[in-house]
């Protein structure tokens, strides 16, 4: 009984009910174009997911990360307005994403800052040099063949390049985690952290690490994002930070650290993208889309909680 109320099982339950129900209740849904429609909204939400999955379970979260997305977007245009080949701007613009992570890193790890506090901090300063960088104007007009990329599905799926990508990621992740002695070290960390120094583990270091991979990938993502929507501007991925934290939690990660994993994660996000891509086929508008994140992102902090307290008397059941 206690394994069916595992978090992520349920989770992974209510993705296939809403998936049936949205096939039977919504023209449309369930049509291969629509479904690799709805996988391709979802990539840079999904590769951000895997790096802040790990943050998360290290007991830290990137609230930075939709910032980053748009300063990386905002570099790419200015810088490819500049003359520069695409070729190399995109590791210039994951380098700076990398640099960002580093810094909230340093923060964290060196002065002791909390986490939540800095990186709100440095969502403002990112989306500012954003605008800094390109102001409010949008360039166009990328390489066809990169454009291509960012839209298009695996040649015979439907599966778009970005979520093929993200898959591939969710593998090296899920093994990472699950399955070597840096997982275990994280989990460590999130359920005690003064314990998992003293038994050993540069907590320091791995939680920099998390940082500047959690910059990295959010840094790809914008190009993605980008090159996917054809047009770069500062304000690119507004509101991506709390798509990808409402995925984590409602996947079953713990905020406090120590607890989640992967798979749940996956549902959590494949979740958020069914429940926008039918608000969109039903004319939701986009503030209501934003409502309906924010309450997922409340459901994700409290039933597990609930959850957790139940699941004691059940154990004691017959």
């Amino acid at each position: 009984m206690t394994r069916v109320l595992r978090w992520d099982v349920l989770v992974g339950a209510l993705l296939v009910a809403v998936f049936a129900a949205g096939s039977l209740a919504v023209p449309g849904f369930a049509t291969t174009g629509n479904l690799s429609f709805a996988l391709g909204d979802l990539g840079e939400i999904a590769l951000i997911a895997l790096a802040m999955t790990l943050l998360v379970v290290a007991a830290e979260v990137d609230l930075s990360v939709a910032s980053v997305l748009g300063l990386s977007s905002a570099l790419v245009g200015a810088l490819w307005d500049a003359g520069l080949a695409i070729e190399t701007i995109i590791p210039l613009v994951v380098l700076v994403g990398a640099v960002c992570g580093l810094v909230n890193g340093l923060l964290v790890t060196r002065l002791g800052l909390p986490s939540l506090a800095v990186t709100i901090g440095t969502l403002a300063l990112y989306r500012g040099l954003a605008y800094v960088v390109l102001g409010d104007k949008a360039v166009a007009q990328f390489p066809p063949a990169y454009t291509a990329l960012a839209v298009g599905d695996v040649p015979g799926t439907p599966v778009p390049y970005p979520v093929a990508l993200f898959a591939l990621l969710a593998v090296v992740t899920g093994v990472v985690l699950h399955a070597t002695g840096f997982g275990r070290a994280l989990y460590a960390i999130g359920a005690q952290e003064q314990a998992a120094f003293f038994a050993g583990i540069r907590v320091k270091r791995i939680k920099l690490l998390l940082f500047v991979l959690s910059g990295t990938v959010a840094a790809f993502a914008g190009v993605v994002f980008t090159l996917r929507y054809g047009s770069a501007r500062a304000d690119n991925g507004l509101g991506v930070e709390l798509a990808v934290i409402a995925a984590v939690l409602l996947g079953g990660v713990d905020f406090d650290g120590g607890k989640g994993t992967l798979g749940g994660v996956i549902a959590g996000v494949l979740l958020i993208g069914l429940l926008r891509n039918l608000l969109m086929l039903g004319d939701v508008s986009t503030e209501i889309q934003s409502i309906v994140t924010g309450l997922l992102l409340i459901v994700s902090v409290l039933t597990p909680r609930l959850v957790s307290l139940v699941r004691p008397a059940l154990k004691g059941t017959p």
